[in-house]
């Protein structure tokens, strides 16, 4: 007969091993660690651009509107493009080089798009304290995509950051002080604002998290998603979406990008939260994928005619790949993803079918 473990000793034991699993190493779901395939693609290296340094202040395109935020202007929307342009090509060419780069093994790809990384690093690029909304919303856009395409550079299979340790030195760094800045710029928000920039701040975090092996982050990036569940009602409405009038419906789809991704990233760290309020990330794609088949119910909810332009492209159901990566068999969702793939979106880490669909 086994002897038997005194009481305490066992709770100490029990304690132990919560301890570990706390204290684990924070990683990605099993697409982001794939490794580098080896092909005769190459791309030219340009120089990055100009890092910004400037103040995060900036139009919205929505400057003029009411309360609701839905009226579109299209001239400041143009000054706005114009003057985050170097940002938004910044993250579009890492996303992209770093994708090209697993897919090709060319080393050149891989040093320019560490050089990028680096220069703006070095720079504090994206680093200026801002009390403008849309700074910090440009912010933290721009650190889901860096993050997010780090996370798969750092966790794949073929280790290729072992081979450039002086720009890791210097670009995790950078990513700590601009999740850093994130977490301030969006934490502690009243309950009737919070809405879809809470949760695209709560990704750009999560994936931060990972990246750079935060488990308080990983907590915030977790707590913020339960707020964002408890948030959605029980016919799947996201009340403060419900706000935009017009564009409701759009914003509920856009809230799903980062929220499903956070639940993914999650899932594969222990915690699930799929279950959360009584299964609220369900129904809220239920809601959006009823909406975008026949809208009226948003018609109705708001009293005001939808505005469809923005779920004309694929990337706008990008959030697909990880919500059925987490909820297989739902059949509405799997129908609409085939006829979307493959779904790319920058801000969520490039090719999304490719990491959640078929991971390598």
């Amino acid at each position: 007969m086994s002897a038997r473990i005194p009481r305490f000793t066992a709770a100490l034991l029990f304690a132990l091993g919560a301890g570990a699993a706390q204290a684990a190493t924070l990683v990605p779901p099993p697409g982001f660690t794939a490794a580098v395939e080896e092909s005769s693609k190459k791309r030219p290296c340009t120089p990055p651009p100009a890092p910004f340094t400037a103040e995060l202040k900036f139009p919205s395109k929505y400057e003029g509107s009411d309360k609701a935020r839905d009226d579109f202007n299209p001239k400041a929307h143009a000054r706005y493009k114009a003057a985050t342009a170097g940002i938004n090509e910044f993250e579009k060419q890492v996303s992209a080089m770093v994708a090209d780069y697993l897919h090709s093994g060319d080393p050149a790809t891989l040093r320019c798009a560490l050089d990028w990384l680096a220069t703006w690093a070095r720079a504090g690029a994206l680093e200026r304290q801002t009390d403008d909304h849309t700074g910090k919303s440009v912010r933290k856009w721009a650190l889901a995509s860096i993050a997010s395409a780090w996370v798969r550079l750092k966790f794949s299979k073929s280790k290729p950051l072992d081979a450039m340790p002086e720009q890791v030195h210097d670009i995790e760094p950078w990513l700590e002080r601009l999740g850093k800045l994130v977490v301030e710029d969006w934490r502690d928000q009243p309950l009737d604002k919070i809405n879809n920039h809470e949760y695209w701040a709560a990704w750009a975090v999560m994936a931060t998290a990972v990246a750079v092996d935060r488990r308080d982050w990983f907590d915030w990036s977790v707590a913020q998603y339960r707020i964002a569940a408890k948030q959605v009602d029980r016919d799947g409405y996201l009340p403060n979406e419900l706000k935009r009038d017009t564009r409701a419906l759009s914003y509920h789809n856009y809230a799903l990008g980062p929220l499903a991704m956070i639940v993914a990233f999650a899932r594969v760290n222990g915690v699930d939260l799929r279950g959360e309020n009584d299964r609220a990330l369900e129904r809220l794609a239920g809601r959006v994928l009823s909406g975008v088949d026949d809208p009226r119910a948003f018609e109705a909810k708001t009293g005001r005619k939808q505005e469809l332009e923005e779920l004309q492209e694929a990337s706008k159901f990008a959030w697909l790949e990880p919500y059925l990566w987490l909820n297989r068999g739902d059949a509405r969702a799997t129908k609409r993803v085939v006829a979307l793939r493959p779904i790319k979106a920058y801000r969520l880490g490039g090719n999304l079918t490719d990491l959640f669909a078929h991971p390598s």
